[in-house]
């Protein structure tokens, strides 16, 4: 019971990081239908901010959390009218944005590399590889102040999607953007601030990352499945799903990482990305489309 217990916190408080690493996916996604395969890559740059920060000048990644998600929202303004604005009506939009940024993935790697070459970097605060002791189960307090932060930030953007009246026109434009913009919703500003939040959670998520995971430029190829299997679990565009979804499949993976192997717990991940679009395309939250 207490190895159960053990797996289970520990995948939880994973579950938690992935959940806030998906959530700009699944926000942007929503908004705009831009499938951003670049935004592994983003969270790494959010993670070498915080990196600079923690080397350079000690200051604690947690701490650096605020301004790590301004500086990548700052980035994905630039991004999107630079890159997106100009096509956001074209019929084949979803389709162009995955080639798009997968451009932009390889680019950002790229610039990165050059900064700081491909050698693996990890920020190493106290807490990083301290623990806390009930009885035989042990909870690392990096990986519980990663989960418990990633939750509350996530808690924070559903409230204000809920009860804002940003939070208002972001979800009208997610449910119908052509019905939003009738309703004198502007559209143009709600989609440059939504993929502002998208990308400034991937900045926050990269001050988490930068603890729990060591990280290098080519890294995001690793995180895009896990990331994407994620998203489509959940349903595309649900950050409910996104949590939901993130919590199931690292407590699965943490299981069977422990169970059968590290390797197979990878696999997790893609099994259920595979899975789901086989059987309910639409995940666990989204809407299934409506059949011409």
């Amino acid at each position: 019971m207490a190895e159960i217990l053990q797996i289970l916190i520990l995948g939880l408080a994973l579950g938690g990081v992935i959940a806030l690493m998906g959530s700009g996916l699944s926000l942007v996604f929503g908004v705009m239908r831009i499938v951003n395969l670049a935004h592994p890559a983003l969270i790494i740059g959010g993670a070498y901010i915080t990196y600079l920060a923690f080397k350079t000048f000690d200051i604690d990644p947690i701490a650096m959390l605020p301004v790590a998600a301004v500086a990548m929202a700052a980035v994905g303004v630039v991004l999107y009218r630079l890159l997106f604005q100009r096509e956001a009506k074209s019929a084949k939009y979803s389709e162009m944005t995955v080639l798009l940024t997968f451009a932009l993935a390889m680019m950002v790697e790229g610039l990165l590399g050059g900064l700081f070459t491909n050698t693996q970097r990890v920020t190493s605060p106290d807490y990083a590889t301290a623990a806390f002791f009930i009885g035989d189960v042990f909870i690392p307090k990096g990986q519980l102040y990663a989960g418990l932060v990633s939750l509350a930030i996530i808690a924070a953007l559903s409230l204000f999607l809920k009860y804002s009246r940003l939070g208002y026109a972001i979800r009208a434009t997610t449910q119908n953007r052509e019905a939003a913009e009738l309703l004198g919703v502007n559209v143009q500003f709600i989609s440059v601030l939504a993929f502002a939040i998208g990308i400034g959670l991937a900045g926050a998520a990269g001050s988490l990352v930068s603890f729990v995971f060591s990280f290098f430029p080519a890294k995001h190829w690793e995180w895009i499945a896990m990331l994407m299997s994620v998203v489509v679990l959940g349903g595309m565009g649900s950050i409910l799903g996104t949590v939901v979804g993130a919590l199931i499949l690292s407590v699965v993976a943490a299981f069977v990482g422990t169970w059968i192997g590290a390797t197979w717990s990878t696999l997790t991940f893609f099994l259920a990305l595979f899975i789901i679009l086989l059987v309910r395309p639409q995940g666990l939250f989204g809407e299934k489309p409506e059949m011409a």
